[in-house]
């Protein structure tokens, strides 16, 4: 089992969250990867999941790399080039017949532009799999979220869960109160709950989900 996974806003953690995931799963004997099929501004998100993955190649992990730090599409046009999605789940799917499962880790949020016409949206919706959100505990997490999950199911894809990532080390009551009400407003479960630094993850959450596929 493979999951696709998007945040509430760029920024969130995403990539802290694919890291301990992956290096969680192959901690419990599951042949596991990270693949971030579009980076922007630099490679550390690629670079840190070639790392949990193994020692994989960035290159490997990150097919797409453009140089400006903006959205893919309009990084594209910066370097006069275009984003090939047809490419890019060509070179996805190969990669992950390597491997049990894949965490494949989006760019910015769920609606980031890649190509006219075509976003992250598409994108995950053309790999197919079920799409964990990390959410940025926050003022503004229950809208923004609220948003996210409605317009993936929208997209006839299943929301597996939520992952709440506390980005201050003192919460405010925005950040008190969301956990609270999060499942309630979205009928998605929340996964797993990290913080700023973590270095570790609560797997059986996941475990459960890898387990209820087979």
């Amino acid at each position: 089992m493979s999951w696709f996974i998007t945040g509430t806003d760029t920024g969130v953690g995403k990539t802290w969250f694919s890291r301990l995931l992956v290096s969680a799963l192959r901690e419990n004997g599951i042949h596991a990867a990270g693949y971030k099929p579009v980076c922007c501004g630099d490679r550390d998100d690629a670079i840190a999941l070639a790392e949990a993955s193994g020692g994989l190649t960035v290159e490997e992990i990150n097919p797409v790399y453009l140089q400006a730090g903006v959205a893919p599409k309009v990084a594209a046009m910066l370097d006069n080039s275009r984003v090939n999605p047809g490419a890019i789940l060509a070179d996805c799917k190969q990669f992950e017949k390597r491997f049990d499962t894949v965490v494949i880790e989006g760019a910015g949020g769920w609606r980031v532009p890649l190509a006219d016409g075509y976003d992250m949206a598409d994108l995950a919706t053309d790999i197919g799999h079920p799409v964990i959100v990390v959410v940025a505990n926050r003022l503004g997490a229950l809208n923004h979220t609220i948003l996210t999950v409605e317009d993936i199911r929208a997209s006839d894809l299943e929301v597996a869960g939520l992952v709440l990532n506390h980005l201050q080390d003192e919460l405010d009551t925005a950040a008190v109160t969301n956990k609270g009400v999060i499942e309630e407003l979205t009928g998605a479960p929340i996964l797993a709950e990290i913080i700023h630094g973590q270095d570790f993850l609560d797997v059986d959450p996941f475990l459960q989900l890898v387990e209820a596929r087979t």
